[in-house]
């Protein structure tokens, strides 16, 4: 199947798209209604407030979705990679987006249109059950949040955040380095401390040879240590 667009193609027919096993009439009907769009580093994605029109995939770059939350402190939910897709509730309520997201490097993502999808899902059960797993796995993914967040100390907060973006991102050459750029303040916010007590922690897991500080890239010197830590909290 052919599209003039190929970030389009990438939400339609990348290994780990909910629309791959559609028909192609399926598919041509739902490229109508996708939309391209860029973001620059630091520019919005969506904003807490606007109206959800509808799924947001992301073809190139990373993004962060958070909540601004008591005193205007931000509390990161999630990093997102290429092929996500974000926005699964909206499909079934007519809300605004409860959360922000914001570009942490130069972003190409698609728009869907809400309706184009719901009618969709009353017309395949196969998509529905995927689009139903999706916001199942999304459900069990903050549950595990919750709980990393409550009942975990400081040190292994900041170790599963690490592992996390080693396993949302991968490594570069190395096998080491993590393949992103987390700045101090993201590192803090999305494991729910002080921006101080973040940069402590990894300089006292630098300083046990646990990890390689470079600048705003982090190495992962002795992984299993570091699961050990997240593992024990």
């Amino acid at each position: 199947m052919q599209y003039q667009d190929s970030y389009i193609e990438f939400c339609l027919e990348n290994p780990d798209s909910v629309f791959r096993t559609l028909q192609n009439r399926e598919k041509e009907a739902v490229a109508k209604h996708f939309v391209t769009c860029f973001a620059k580093k630091g520019e919005f994605i969506f904003s807490e407030g606007e109206k959800a029109r509808g799924l947001v995939c992301l073809v190139k770059g990373k993004y962060k979705v958070y909540r601004v939350g008591v005193g205007g402190r931000e509390q990161i939910l999630r990093f997102v990679k290429p092929s996500e897709i974000i926005g699964c509730r909206s499909l079934f309520q007519a809300v605004n987006w409860t959360n922000s997201a914001v570009a942490t490097e130069d972003c190409v993502f698609c728009l869907t249109d809400r309706n184009s999808i719901t009618t969709l899902l009353k017309h395949n059960n196969d998509f529905a059950f995927r689009m139903m797993k999706q916001m199942a796995d999304e459900i069990a993914f903050y549950q595990e949040r919750i709980i990393s967040l409550t009942q975990k100390h400081v040190r292994g907060r900041v170790v599963e955040t690490l592992l996390m973006l080693a396993g949302l991102y991968g490594f570069e050459a190395d096998g080491k380095t993590i393949n992103a750029i987390l700045s101090r303040d993201d590192l803090a916010h999305h494991s729910n401390m002080t921006t101080s007590n973040a940069i402590r922690t990894l300089s006292n897991l630098s300083a046990e040879g646990k990890i390689e500080l470079r600048q705003k890239k982090i190495r992962l010197i002795d992984i299993a240590a570091l699961e050990q830590i997240s593992k024990s909290g």
